[in-house]
């Protein structure tokens, strides 16, 4: 593996697709996109592209948990 290739597994995406927001939350496809379409995460659309906030979806699924 190269250094460039290492360097870019390193690098963790602040904005998300819905199957790498799928992976880190454990919920599915029709759930995030409810959470998405009512505005309580901050998601990005770019053409066609949904691109979910890994921070906001972080701090979503904290409150979920109640902890805040």
């Amino acid at each position: 593996m190269t250094t460039t290739e290492q360097e870019n597994k390193s690098v963790e995406a602040l904005w998300l697709s819905y199957p790498e927001a799928q992976k880190l939350t454990g919920l599915g496809k029709t759930k995030l996109w409810e959470i998405v379409s009512s505005g309580e995460i901050r998601a990005a659309h770019v053409g066609r592209a949904v691109r979910i906030s890994r921070r906001a979806l972080e701090d979503y699924m904290e409150r979920q948990a109640g902890g805040e």
